[in-house]
């Protein structure tokens, strides 16, 4: 069941500037109401949507780089990274983008590399910068695997909200015709399949940054799409994330054979293990922070003021997103102490 969870509006406002999926009915109906009150303020903010631009990781792998920026008009809501595999019997897309028309230019640019279909989309999670392209590839009978943890959410009160308020922030992108599309098949367990010449490990990793959170590993590559369990190049969306199990999660994933991965947000990373630990230090230094703050009963406001940001106040979107984040986990230590 959704939680009732009365949120700050900079909460609000930000969260789903950034993306997120509420999961929190109560969030959702006060933020479309924040949007109307604030205009749908923060195209100052947007940058301008260029075309998507693949970038070749190996013979076989691409992926394109989303903007390190709110979701807005101005940019399609491209804020996300996709990527896509080109094998001898088809092409497997990793998330789909944040707007059908994002989705078509993705569709055009993997044309331009290869003439094999899109069979398959594999959906890291169902937060709306990454999903509110899939039915595009729906339309060209790709098959859409998830996770199924995400179906309770896809059929919800706040994902219908999420999408209601999305067509008027990020009109004319997305509008009447966007469709929230469930996946051909719900994955329970991790899976391991074979297409063409390319090998592929879907792993269940989440609760995470959502319940869902899948991450697809190649092993003969070394590379791993890791949704949005990295980020790079900005600070991290916590959310109403379970960090606990996020970091336990990537710990999980230092012990892989990885080179290069292309995390959700930012650019493909070459330095593994420096990345993965970077995303596990900020959580570990968050609940560390405000761990101590909940169990003392110390004010939220008090508590963050007193706390050293500085190793990460440099990373972009932290004056947008790191008190938000610092607020979730606040609450969420509440819980757990």
């Amino acid at each position: 069941m959704p939680i009732a969870c009365h949120l700050p509006t900079w909460h609000r406002f930000v969260t789903a500037s950034l993306g997120g999926g509420w999961r929190c009915v109560t969030c959702a109906v006060q933020w479309i109401a924040s949007l109307l009150v604030l205009g749908l303020a923060g195209a100052s903010l947007a940058q301008t949507a260029s075309a998507l631009t693949p970038v070749q990781l190996t013979p076989s792998v691409w992926y394109v780089q989303g903007l390190t920026a709110l979701g807005s008009p101005a940019n399609q809501n491209f804020i996300s990274n996709a990527g896509f595999i080109v094998t001898g019997q088809g092409v497997v897309v990793i998330d789909a983008l944040g707007s059908p028309a994002l989705a078509q230019q993705l569709v055009a640019a993997i044309r331009k590399v290869t003439p094999q279909p899109i069979t398959h989309v594999i959906v890291t999670h169902y937060h709306a910068d990454h999903v509110y392209g899939l039915q595009v590839f729906k339309a060209l009978g790709a098959r859409i695997l998830a996770h199924g943890s995400a179906r309770s959410y896809l059929n919800s009160d706040t994902a219908r909200l999420r999408l209601q308020a999305s067509r008027q922030e990020l009109a004319p992108w997305i509008d009447a015709n966007t469709a929230l599309v469930e996946a051909d098949e719900w994955l329970v367990n991790d899976r391991e399949f074979k297409i063409g010449e390319m090998q592929l490990q879907i792993k269940h990793v989440g609760p995470a940054h959502t319940p869902e959170d899948l991450v697809v590993y190649l092993p003969q590559q070394k590379l791993l799409f890791a949704g949005d369990l990295v980020f790079r190049a900005r600070i991290p969306f916590v959310g109403q994330a379970d960090s606990r199990r996020w970091i336990a999660a990537l710990d999980d994933l230092l012990a892989l054979d990885t080179q290069l991965i292309v995390p959700g947000h930012g650019p493909v990373s070459e330095s593994a293990r420096e990345d993965l630990q970077l995303t596990r230090d900020y959580l570990r230094y968050l609940r560390n922070a405000m761990g101590q703050a909940a169990k003392n009963m110390d004010p939220f406001e008090e508590a963050y003021a007193a706390t050293d940001w500085s190793r990460f106040e440099a990373l972009p979107l932290f004056r947008l997103a790191n008190r938000m984040n610092a607020y979730n986990t606040y609450l969420l230590l509440e819980q757990e102490n």
